[in-house]
């Protein structure tokens, strides 16, 4: 069946399936993967330690694949500067870039104008509607299912989907809870004309830095098994539940300030689990690990949702 919406043509992508930018994980050959598979990969800017670095791992995601692609910067997360990493995304004329984490606005002054399309990641209404002033192409709607950075409300991605699709006029990309062909066709008929994962990306055989006691405790998990942490700093995000995050929420209950908490949530402490399996860690992780079951290569994973999605298209036309 086709596939083709405003998602689709604006990428110049096959399915309207994006990866999510998934901090320390989202390299060449996870982004190659999904581009090759006919969605839109991308590799995460701010995991870089510095521009040359960002402008060679484009370099390499230019051998693995010839599809369209994205490059992510998460802008509010990190504490550093951007500017000299967006214009390496301009120099090197990436098809797409993505925004999250921050105010849009410094990046998309820097990007636009330029044959570069711009999706912003929302979690309210206010916000995508902010996104399309500034200019964005397309605005990726997290709902409080999702793992990683989420928005204050704990508004559901069922409720914000469809608000923020009756509020904008650009096309909306639904993102949480979402890890298959179901998922696909709920955020269609909620409004949304695509889809973000992340978390189910990660358990793939592509997710190459992403070591293998995250991926079974993605697979070995339910709907329970993970929490928010970090909202005493006003900044929640959804994480694997498990001793480190215990700790925090431990820590956070006396709401001691970045300053305390700082070792703990750091991307350090971030990659101690996700690189190397370490229990003194954490790991972002949305609700849809209840949903994942094995690690299959990207391609079998995109041929599953597509398939799936077919198949209810096809129920829903009888």
């Amino acid at each position: 069946m086709e596939w083709k919406n405003r998602v689709t043509e604006t990428l110049k992508i096959t399915y309207p399936i994006i990866q999510g930018g998934l901090a320390h994980l989202a390299y060449a050959e996870l982004a190659a993967a999904v581009s090759n598979a006919g969605g839109l990969g991308q590799i995460t800017a701010m995991s870089m330690e510095n521009a040359p670095e960002l402008r060679e791992e484009i370099h390499k995601l230019r051998t693995m694949t010839n599809q369209s692609f994205g490059v992510n910067f998460a802008i509010g997360q990190h504490g550093r500067p951007f500017e000299e990493m967006v214009q390496v995304a301009i120099d090197e004329e990436v098809p797409v870039i993505s925004i999250t984490g921050g105010n849009p606005k410094p990046v998309i002054d820097m990007v636009k104008n330029k044959p570069i399309k711009i999706l912003v990641l929302v979690a309210a209404k206010r916000q995508a509607e902010k996104a399309e002033e500034l200019g964005a192409d397309a605005v990726m709607v997290v709902g409080h299912e999702g793992g990683g950075h989420l928005g204050r409300a704990d508004t559901s991605t069922l409720i914000l989907t469809p608000q923020v699709a009756e509020s904008v006029s650009i096309p909306v990309i639904a993102s949480g809870g979402i890890g298959d062909g179901k998922g696909l066709m709920a955020a269609l008929a909620l409004g949304a004309e695509g889809i973000e994962m992340g978390t189910r990306f990660i358990a793939t055989k592509e997710c190459v830095h992403a070591n293998d006691v995250y991926k079974r405790t993605l697979i070995e998990s339910d709907e329970n098994s993970t929490v928010v942490i970090k909202r005493s700093l006003g900044a929640p995000a959804r994480a694997l539940k498990n001793s480190w995050t215990d700790q925090i929420l431990e820590l956070e209950k006396d709401q001691p300030g970045y300053d305390v908490l700082k070792s703990y949530i750091s991307g350090e402490a971030n990659k101690r689990f996700i690189h190397n399996g370490e229990g003194n860690g954490f790991a972002w992780a949305g609700q849809v690990t209840a949903r994942i079951k094995d690690v299959p290569s990207v391609a079998e994973l995109m041929n599953r949702i597509i398939t799936e999605a077919d198949t209810i298209r096809t129920a829903w036309s009888k």
